[in-house]
């Protein structure tokens, strides 16, 4: 049995889905608008939602950039009227896993749904991610450093997992802009050295050697090797050491 979101406005198809789904032993929570949608699958409860592509108060596209921005682990099955090849595509590229168009056989929406499933459990044999005592599990999104558990929101997870995959090597604002943010230019805010400073806050122990390093002029690194500096040297300027004589 999995649990299942359907993000579906239209009652009558939602009813003939979830008592279907039901029916297969699955258990289905039903949001009829988008942003009901997203704060359901933001809880982390769900190993699939079903996604309607025309919702009253947003796109189901944008829904997908969404989740997918955060880097919530979730499968995503698009439903919707619109079976031009654009569309399709529209939707794939936009992070949905699968997309179905309506009217459907629910045989083969099930089929669908089921092999969905099996892709998803084997995104759960992921190895948890260990930077010193820090540890990060894929499978339960839980987050510790030692013995104590951290606390984080859906950004600052996904900004964690990011370095965490790239431990030991220097990543650049615009990389964490476009990775956790899906943002392909520089907006000209703050927010990726705001979230860092949060993040900072959360992972940093007493008595301990911080994890989590901002290169100045190059961006930031996760390791929990004591000996990097927090100001890399600038040999840019620096004088030239004359040939010995003679």
């Amino acid at each position: 049995m999995a649990q299942l979101l359907l993000v579906e406005d239209d009652a009558r198809i939602a009813r003939f889905v979830r008592s279907g789904l039901e029916a297969e032993g699955h258990s289905v929570e039903v949001a009829v608008t988008a942003l009901a949608g997203l704060a359901l699958a933001r809880r982390g409860d769900f190993s699939l939602v079903i996604l309607d592509r025309m919702l009253p108060d947003m796109d189901g596209i944008e829904i997908c950039r969404q989740l997918r921005s955060e880097q919530i682990d979730i499968r995503i099955l698009m439903l919707t009227a619109r079976d031009a090849i654009g569309d399709r595509i529209g939707g794939l590229r936009a992070g949905a896993d699968d997309y179905l168009a309506k009217p459907f056989s629910f045989d083969e929406f099930v089929a669908r749904i089921e092999a969905l499933l099996r892709r998803g459990d084997l995104r759960r044999h992921q190895a948890e991610l260990r930077v010193g005592n820090l540890v990060l599990d894929p499978m339960t999104r839980r987050v510790s450093r030692g013995d104590r558990r951290l606390d984080l929101t859906p950004r600052e997870y996904a900004l964690l997992r990011y370095l965490m995959e790239n431990a030991g090597a220097v990543v650049s604002r615009a990389q964490l802009l476009n990775a956790v943010w899906g943002l392909g230019f520089d907006p000209g805010t703050k927010v990726v050295e705001v979230y860092i400073r949060y993040l900072r806050l959360k992972l940093e122990e007493e008595n301990a050697s911080p994890l989590l390093h901002t290169l100045r002029g190059m961006g930031y690194l996760l390791s929990a090797d004591a000996e990097i500096p927090d100001r890399p040297v600038d040999l840019t300027n620096a004088p030239q050491q004359k040939p010995p004589s003679g």
